[in-house]
């Protein structure tokens, strides 16, 4: 199907919505099956977080090339390709038979599902001018939440009628039919530079500053998000003693709250901006209140009502993907869509990599009976010092037009 009208893009957003979706689906199954993994299993929280870690190992070192990736090869056939071997890698968990099967298995989805972040945002840089831009990228960022609501919904009676394995041979089923459908659209672009393969000098956007401010801003922030992937599910069963069947509604309630910061996230800087408002005050403004909403997540381990403690989490959740939509859209406002691809991809190695502490860091916490407090304490202030160093890097955020600009360094 070929389409050239501006309603036909949003068709992209659709599909780039559904592939991330099944990304997430794919990767939380772990938490959502854990009590059922480690009783059959035999697992220690080591061994757990040891699978998770492996996941981040895999999916930081594989954006140092994927985002790279997408931009030489093109977003068509990089996008297919990257969501083929993740939903093929989601399915080979149902082979697993311990340990080893499991950390291999997480390793070959982390890699693959590398390519899903890039290729988002620069979806949104190809197909979508600076204010709609904004939109799409909001609608995009839902996606991780859609698919964190949907998959304890759906999963644990899946699992517990048909088997855990069904659940990953499910997952990972819907994402090839995804890759057929794929192939079925074509739709105009806006940046004509940014659709075919391009020669991108990696290097050159590995030392410029504004990839420097990118990736810090995706390590603080990145680290709360997979702290709360893995380790949501467990904090409710341990505060609350809540078992396996009773986890998914809380964590529903969590996550449809962040889907909802995600829609303001890309809503609010289109309005400003629509007002009159700079790029920089716009993007300065809402990354600053999201920073200030997030800040009550410290306090989850002294409440006692489950309910209560989703509505912060939720919060917190909330506050993270309106602020994480924005250093998307920061990322596009300052950097051609021709290398937004390789930017983003060596940005997330850095979120990635730095997550891999948060979640080591909670094992321990719990085996020397800190519980989570340490890590919410965390959590609760990484947006403001994220903001604060952003700000330090790229006083004044500029955009640059879609067409071939040179690479922009900080203003």
């Amino acid at each position: 199907m070929s389409e050239g009208s501006g309603a036909a893009r949003w068709l992209i957003v659709a599909m780039v919505f559904a592939a991330v979706t099944l990304n997430y689906v794919d990767r939380q199954i772990l938490a959502l099956l854990k009590p059922t993994l480690e009783a059959a299993f035999n697992w220690s929280e080591r061994d757990y977080a040891n699978m998770g870690s492996a996941f981040q190992f895999a999916t930081a070192f594989a954006f140092l090339g994927t985002g790279w990736f997408i931009d030489r090869v093109g977003l068509r056939w990089g996008f297919a390709l990257g969501v083929a071997v993740w939903s093929l890698a989601g399915m080979a968990h149902a082979l697993a038979t311990g340990v080893v099967g499991f950390i291999t298995a997480r390793a070959v989805l982390g890699i693959a599902e590398s390519v899903g972040t890039p290729a988002a945002v620069k979806t949104a840089a190809t197909y979508f001018d600076q204010r709609e831009r904004q939109l799409a990228l909001g609608i995009g960022n839902t996606a991780p939440n859609f698919g964190a609501i949907v998959t304890p919904a759906l999963i644990p009676p899946l699992a517990v009628a048909f088997g855990w394995q069904a659940a990953f041979l499910l997952a990972g089923g819907l994402g090839l039919v995804w890759v057929a459908l794929w192939f079925t659209i074509r739709v105009r672009p806006v940046a004509q530079d940014a659709v075919a393969p391009a020669p991108v000098r990696w290097i050159e956007v590995a030392r410029s500053r504004t990839t420097l401010a990118i990736a810090v801003a995706k390590v603080l922030s990145d680290q709360v998000w997979f702290f709360m992937l893995l380790w949501l599910p467990d904090l409710f069963h341990r505060l609350f003693a809540m078992k396996q069947g009773q986890l998914g509604l809380p964590l529903v309630l969590v996550y449809a709250m962040a889907a909802a910061g995600a829609l303001t996230g890309g809503a609010l800087p289109a309005r400003l901006l629509a007002r009159g408002w700079t790029t920089n005050r716009a993007r300065k403004t809402t990354m600053l209140l999201y920073a200030l909403l997030v800040l009550p997540i410290a306090f989850v381990q002294s409440i006692t009502d489950p309910w209560a403690a989703a509505l912060v989490l939720g919060l917190g959740l909330f506050a993270h993907q309106g602020f994480s939509t924005n250093v998307f859209g920061v990322t596009t406002d300052i950097v051609p869509a021709r290398a937004v691809g390789t930017t983003i991809g060596i940005a997330a190695f850095c979120g990635n990599l730095g997550s891999i502490g948060m979640i080591q860091f909670q094992a321990r916490a719990i085996e020397w009976g800190w519980g989570y407090a340490p890590a919410l304490a965390i959590c609760a202030s990484s947006y403001l010092i994220a903001l604060t160093l952003l700000h330090l890097l790229i006083p004044r955020i500029e955009p640059v037009e879609s067409g071939g600009a040179p690479m922009v360094m900080a203003h």
